[in-house]
């Protein structure tokens, strides 16, 4: 038994090193970091410039556009739509297209993050060298969450992901308000933690496993043999206790209310990281639990039981037993709609009221995560219908997520930029900007209309996908509950533009008051040349946006299908 239990341990050890490539080059690029401290020329090199390195290599390693086969030989490239789904580390993780494209929009930000890091002032030494390992460090535990294919993985990874970014907030020492806003942050956080861990504890006791495939065919095995009383009880709840974690990282409400606090607090740099990556990531992992506990279609036929010590293959009867877990799709399908329309109708709300920009967009990212949140049910309805439209389904997402990537870090990046001139992040601080800085004027307008999501730029690409993948869900489904989510996403997309346009109101027409804060020097040419980089792309993309559709579609089908 130990021998065979050695050679489960080993066997898939090289496929497994190559498919956890970026996060041993994010490990690497942390140890260098920390070791360059140790010698004095490292005082004359920004540690920004190491992690800079270090993305890119993990990008490279990564190979978005031709994968590694690693279920191959490891010199065969192919096509990243034929990447196969391969679980590394005895199922621990899964390395696949769905986690590539996943990955490679959570390294190309890193690597516009970085960049505005180092054009702004706000993290610069002597804090730089441990503000930049602890982004790396919470986005290895992100990676980690696009890959997860196991329970106690769901916990690590969004633990690894959370404690770098609590002490992020309080980066600045004698900064009370971001001390206040990372204390609420941690205490928030762990007591999310310790409700999904009962959660996980659980369904992993009452199913006889960790592992997500193996789940799913137990559940099914259950749901066909009859689930008693008492056990609908405990499934139940331990979904709920472990939606709450996943929910905490998605600020769903309603647990958001550390978001609004933090994104104040925290620098507007550190808002831009927690808002972008972090529900990238968290998205994935929704995806990822949603799809890998209700739906066998998102599994291979032959499921291996890693929990005992033999190897033997799990014979499923796919259409039969896979039929039984409808009604836990369902429960799933409509937990998440609930929670997606709640979300994204209380976020726009609670905008209008706010007077401090980055406490607008900490709501603004709310009900983005609300919208986000909504091409899940579709894709659960669809699963077993139309496989082919619910990997099409979880393209839409990946294609949002992709736009919102580029119009979030954008708005962020400008309020940093403007801190830096004015030393104030209030709203009514942007009156009269058209007179000090046209371009910052433009490119803030243009960034809050495309969050509005609507044409000719990029954000109604993302904000129409999801919105069709509802149709689709409900024209091949028929239910309901996906119409009354369209409908609510519609009425809040007009809600929403109010509050973006009376930002845009301030900048342009409000006069300049005495009690105005004046910018106390123009922005730089390389500030300036960085925002239009990220506003041109949402300015072109209504025009060029297929390339990007069908490098996702093809990347995300193998997830369901």
């Amino acid at each position: 038994m130990f021998f065979t239990l050695v050679n489960h341990l080993t066997s898939d050890t090289f496929a497994s090193l190559i498919g956890f490539g970026v996060e041993l080059v994010l490990c690497a690029t942390i140890l260098v970091i920390l070791l360059a401290r140790i010698f004095a020329f490292s005082e004359r090199i920004d540690s920004t410039w190491f992690a800079l390195v270090g993305t890119l290599v993990a990008l490279g390693v990564l190979s978005p556009l031709a994968p590694w086969d690693i279920s191959q030989s490891p010199a065969r490239m192919v096509a990243i739509g034929d990447l196969p789904r391969v679980e590394i580390f005895t199922g621990m993780l899964v390395h696949d297209g769905f986690s590539v494209v996943i990955k490679t929009f959570l390294l190309v930000f890193l690597l516009l993050f970085f960049v505005l890091v180092k054009l702004t002032q706000a993290h610069r030494k002597p804090d730089s060298p441990d503000f930049v390992t602890l982004v790396l460090g919470s986005t290895l535990g992100m990676c980690l969450m696009a890959s997860t294919n196991h329970v106690l993985m769901i916990f690590l990874a969004i633990e690894m992901a959370s404690v770098p970014s609590y002490v992020m907030v309080a980066i600045h020492r004698h900064d009370r308000k971001g001390s206040e806003a990372a204390l609420k942050y941690a205490v928030y956080g762990a007591g999310t933690a310790g409700v999904m861990l009962y959660g996980i504890s659980l369904l992993s006791g009452i199913l006889n496993s960790a592992h997500l495939p193996t789940m799913a065919l137990r559940l099914a095995e259950m749901a066909a043999s009859g689930i008693s009383p008492a056990e609908s009880v405990i499934m139940v709840m331990a979904t709920l206790m472990i939606l709450v974690g996943v929910a905490f990282k998605l600020s769903a409400v309603p647990f958001h209310q550390w978001c609004p606090d933090v994104f104040e607090g925290a620098t507007a740099e550190v808002g831009a990281f927690l808002s972008v990556a972090s529900k990238a990531a968290a998205l994935a992992l929704l995806l990822r639990v949603a799809v890998g506990l209700t739906c066998l279609e998102s599994a291979p036929l032959l499921l291996v039981d890693w929990e005992n010590s033999s190897a033997n293959a799990i014979a499923v009867e796919s259409e039969a037993v896979g039929s039984a877990l409808g009604s836990v799709r369902n429960f799933v399908a409509w937990l998440i709609a609930a929670i997606a329309a709640i979300t994204c109708t209380f976020g726009n709300l609670a905008a209008f009221a706010q007077t401090n920009i980055k406490r607008l967009l900490a709501y603004s990212t709310i009900a983005h995560a609300g919208y986000m949140m909504m091409a899940v049910p579709a894709v659960l309805a669809l699963i077993s219908i139309d496989p082919i439209a619910a990997g099409q389904c979880v393209g839409y997402l990946g294609l949002y997520i992709a736009v919102y990537l580029l119009m979030n870090l954008g708005a962020f990046a400008v309020v940093a930029m403007v801190r830096d001139v004015t030393r104030s992040e209030e709203i009514r601080d942007y009156a009269g900007m058209i007179h000090r800085s046209k371009s910052f004027t433009i490119c803030l307008t243009i960034l809050l209309i495309s969050l509005v999501g609507l044409p000719p730029l990029a954000g109604f690409i993302g904000k129409f996908a999801v919105f069709a993948g509802l149709a689709r869900g409900y024209l091949a489904s028929g239910e309901t509950y996906l119409v009354a989510l369209l409908v609510i996403g519609c009425l809040n997309t007009a809600i929403s533009l109010f509050y973006y346009l009376r930002i845009v109101k301030t900048m342009t027409i409000d006069p300049v008051d005495a009690d105005t804060t004046p910018m106390r020097n123009s922005p730089s040419i390389l500030q300036t040349g960085y925002l239009w980089c990220l506003t041109i792309p949402v300015l072109v993309l209504i025009v060029g946006w297929d390339f990007l559709n069908v490098w996702i579609q093809q990347a995300v089908r193998g997830l369901v299908s």
